[in-house]
């Protein structure tokens, strides 16, 4: 892994503060046709799909109390069809509408994320709000910035934006370490890496595992147990 100082890089993650006027009544309108078209879809599929895309908007809209129970339902349709990218989206916009159980809604998609070969995209947000929700001196950011690059690398072999975000997470990954223990260059880079074990999956993925269970507690919304036995052994 190289070490890319956040210092010398653009921040590509941070969000503009303060939506304008023009913007704001874009979202509106959007979110106001979405829901004309659900009120008259019948098609679950369809319906599910629309839900997922109101529940953006009115997170955009910081409206998360009205996001909370049309992405929930798309979430238990999406489940239900096995259907785990979109299940994924869901707890995403879910964690994002800042309800109570916003962050069971986070682990239980970043599960879904890491568990299924879904969109990668998909699996890096979800694990960065991890590490935006933890403290910088935490390891939980480190182990949810190393399953990021691990993830990217892993499902990207032959997409065309690999590099891109193998960059991203590589960035992701030197800020972290920049904010845990204030690594300044690629020796120190490599020695944090080596002593925190973040070269080494089959140890992260467990303390991966373990972030996951503290912020689901016992609201489990699938079996795990089940859904791990009908993955196809390789």
């Amino acid at each position: 892994m190289d070490f890319l100082d956040p210092n010398k890089l653009d921040d590509t993650v941070a969000d503009s503060a303060n939506m304008d006027m023009a913007e704001k009544a874009r979202i509106e309108g959007e979110a106001a046709e979405l829901q004309t078209r659900l009120d008259s879809e019948s098609a679950p599929g369809q319906k599910a799909r629309l839900q997922l895309e109101l529940g953006r908007n009115l997170v955009d809209l910081e409206r998360g109390e009205k996001a909370w129970p049309v992405c929930k339902q798309a979430f238990d349709y999406f489940l239900q069809q096995e259907n785990w990218e979109a299940a994924a989206e869901c707890c995403n916009i879910l964690y994002l509408s800042d309800q109570e159980t916003s962050l069971s809604a986070l682990g239980q998609g970043v599960w879904l994320a890491v568990t299924y070969p879904i969109n990668p995209e998909v699996t890096v947000e979800l694990l960065h709000h991890i590490i935006d929700d933890t403290p910088e001196d935490s390891d939980g950011a480190a182990v949810a910035a190393a399953t990021a690059a691990f993830v990217v690398d892993m499902r990207t072999a032959d997409h065309p934006r690999r590099e891109d975000m193998l960059f991203f997470t590589q960035q992701m990954l030197g800020k972290v370490a920049r904010q845990h223990s204030d690594i300044k260059d690629q020796a120190q880079f490599n020695y944090w890496i080596e002593k925190l074990e973040l070269d080494q999956p089959d140890k992260f993925l467990v303390r991966l595992r373990n972030i996951v269970d503290v912020l689901v507690q016992e609201d489990w919304w699938f079996d795990r147990d089940e859904l791990r036995a009908s993955i196809p052994e390789d």
